[in-house]
């Protein structure tokens, strides 16, 4: 009697074989994994449709996905085998749907001259369509619902599509069966397979045990980094204190889940070179503690030129799952201050780098919005001082009324190393405006000198002193001073400059400035 395969038409294959498959050596089902995590995603960026669920979505093969996930990841698991002969063949089925074949190296910690003459890779998975296609005239059986009834049809399989069999029947008719609710197979067809799967043909020279090491990069899965942040005012309307808490979040489509893994993050901006054997050495550094008496969160540290984070306890990676684990521990009443920015002009502005901009009307556009920013320095002085991964930053503040936390902003930091500043944009400010006009141009090109005069107000609605900085770009020639204001300015770079000003409440501020180009 042949062994059968009973399927359900209504669901996915894979979901109901159950299959032992001959290797020619017995693989332990214990083993140890470990999962460093690469991004490739830009700050914030991550599409919230590749990790929220599809109605009516089947469970991901690792083929014919839409969207490709912004990152990487190099896989490594430790398990015990028995190699019974000096050369045979094993096969692993635990592998991730976008594994890279070429990534892939095995390794026996046991007999280091234990090595692979030959590995294949095999991922022609199993459905309804290529199972039944494989089942084309043989004989085969369905049970099929006729009201209250269930009856057993038995026939040849001739056609299929989706919900509908044609069976030839023993007495030469032929029969159509429709709605049936299961189907008995006689076997999985060769070459068919409910997993992606690597196969090995391994010469040893000490059969028996061996600890072995896989391991193989694979696409599908990233990590991002999100921070929220709660703002509490501080002694004036310019200050303030924050509760930072910092979160990681795995996104995993890779077509596999890692149980109980040793988890590591890199942060950084990792070259992909061509060589892929790099990918798999960096995933071999260090051991991660087996077990601990407490949970431990992330563990920070300098890695090569990137950052490394390590997971103090193993932690299980489902397929088609986000998972959110806290980054560090929250930081209390961080210092930072409210700037205020006007920026009259509002964008950049392109310098011609063979002439000067001669043309009195570009760049004298005005616009009326005050952008309001925190800034804070990532120090210890401060509650920070660690390296901070690039990621969206949300900020809340408490509803004195009732406690309750409102969103008041949003932004995205870069790869923030510790000691430096992080200004994050939160939107544009209610009760101040601004103002820009040019009130003077003047041009003599036989002197060769430009001259431009601006005037900026800016009006303080508000109910309480406020520091607003005037940012002004000199964007009509590379050779520039400013040879009159009624503001001392600030010179930023080659072509910025920044003036404060403080206002009272309802107090309107004048900026009035004349800047002189040269060519």
């Amino acid at each position: 009697m042949h062994p059968t395969i009973a399927m359900s038409h209504t669901h996915a294959v894979a979901a109901a074989l159950t299959l032992v498959l001959a290797t020619g050596a017995a693989m332990s089902a214990e083993s140890k994994t470990s999962l460093t995590i690469y991004s490739s995603a830009q700050p914030g960026a991550i599409n919230p449709d590749l990790y929220r669920p599809v109605p009516g979505q089947q469970e991901f093969s690792g083929f014919g996905r839409g969207a490709p996930i912004p990152g990487y990841a190099v896989v490594r698991s430790d398990r015990r085998i028995d190699l019974k002969a000096e050369r045979q063949t094993i096969q692993f089925d635990d592998v991730a749907a976008y594994i890279d074949p070429t990534t892939v190296s095995f390794s026996s910690l046991t007999d280091p001259a234990t090595s692979v003459i030959e590995q294949n890779y095999q991922f022609d998975l199993v459905n309804n369509e290529k199972l039944l296609s494989r089942f084309l005239g043989v004989d085969i059986g369905a049970k099929v619902i006729h009201g209250q009834q269930v009856e057993s049809e038995f026939g040849t399989l001739l056609a299929s599509s989706p919900g509908q069999l044609t069976l030839l029947q023993k007495d030469g008719s032929v029969r159509i069966v429709n709605g049936y609710a299961n189907l008995s197979l006689p076997s999985l067809p060769q070459g068919l397979r409910t997993k992606p799967t690597l196969i090995w043909d391994i010469t040893t020279t000490k059969p028996g045990p061996h600890d072995v090491r896989v391991s193989y990069q694979t696409e599908g899965i990233t990590w991002w980094t999100d921070y929220n942040l709660v703002y509490a005012e501080g002694k004036d309307a310019n200050s303030g204190t924050l509760d930072v808490n910092a979160w990681v979040s795995i996104l995993n489509q890779s077509g596999a889940t890692y149980p109980e893994a040793q988890l590591k993050l890199i942060a950084g901006t990792v070259h992909r070179a061509p060589q892929p054997e790099a990918y798999a050495a960096r995933s071999m550094r260090g051991n991660m503690p087996q077990s601990m008496a407490e949970p431990r969160g992330f563990e920070e540290k300098s890695f090569f030129e990137y950052h490394l984070y390590t997971l103090g306890r193993p932690t299980t990676i489902p397929n088609n799952s986000t998972k959110q684990l806290e980054l560090f521990p929250a930081a209390k009443k961080v210092p930072c201050e409210k700037v205020l920015v006007y920026d009259g002009q509002g964008q950049d502005m392109w310098i011609d780098p063979y002439s000067p901009m001669l043309d009195q009307g570009f760049g004298v556009q005005s616009r009326k919005d005050v952008a309001v920013y925190l800034k804070l320095q990532n120090s210890k002085e401060s509650g920070m001082g660690m390296p901070l991964p690039a990621g969206r930053v949300r900020v809340s503040k408490a509803d004195p009324a009732d406690g309750s936390l409102e969103f008041v902003g949003e932004d995205t930091i870069r790869h923030t190393p510790k000691n430096e500043e992080v200004l994050v944009k939160l939107g544009d400010a209610f009760d101040v405006v601004g103002e820009r006009a040019q009130t003077d141009f003047r041009v003599d090109t036989a002197r060769k000198v430009i001259e431009e005069s601006v005037e900026i107000k800016v009006r303080n609605r508000k109910d309480e002193p406020i520091n607003v900085v005037i940012q002004e770009r000199m964007y009509r020639w590379t050779q520039w001073e400013i040879v009159k204001s009624t503001i001392d300015p600030k010179k930023l770079d080659a072509r910025l400059v920044h003036f404060p000003m403080t206002l009272k409440p309802n107090e309107e501020g004048t900026l009035r400035y004349t800047v002189r180009y040269q060519w």
